[in-house]
């Protein structure tokens, strides 16, 4: 079983999200905040995928995806935004920083699970 890491500010979002994902036979790790998501990195947790948002309080999506990037387990592991924002230069700046791909909210569950698959295979 792929585990999922989801980091969003939203509890909604992260409660819908993890509804989804478990449905379709995910494990899931949630995080409210990036800081939180990257203390969970750096102790050892261990996921398939990292969903995270951009826009949060305090350390924003991808200064958390340039931090995991950074610890040796993750350089590799598919990491995908989504986010209210479209802009091309912040799918750039996302990019740049790893990211390996982008969602936008709201994401219809069909939408969300055919990216994960993308990405995980």
């Amino acid at each position: 079983m792929k585990t999922i890491f989801l980091v969003d500010d939203s509890t909604t979002i992260l409660l819908s999200i993890s509804s989804i994902l478990t449905k379709a036979g995910f494990a899931i790790e949630k995080a409210s905040n990036a800081e939180d998501a990257l203390k969970k990195f750096k102790s050892g947790v261990k996921v398939d995928l990292l969903i995270s948002d951009l826009n949060m309080p305090g350390m924003n999506g991808i200064e958390l995806i340039k931090q995991v990037r950074l610890l040796p387990d993750y350089k590799f592991m598919p990491i995908l935004f989504l986010t209210t924002e479209s802009q091309q230069s912040r799918r750039a700046e996302a990019k740049a920083a790893g990211a390996s791909g982008w969602i936008v909210k709201p994401a219809t569950a069909d939408d969300l699970l055919n990216t994960i698959k993308l990405v995980l295979h």
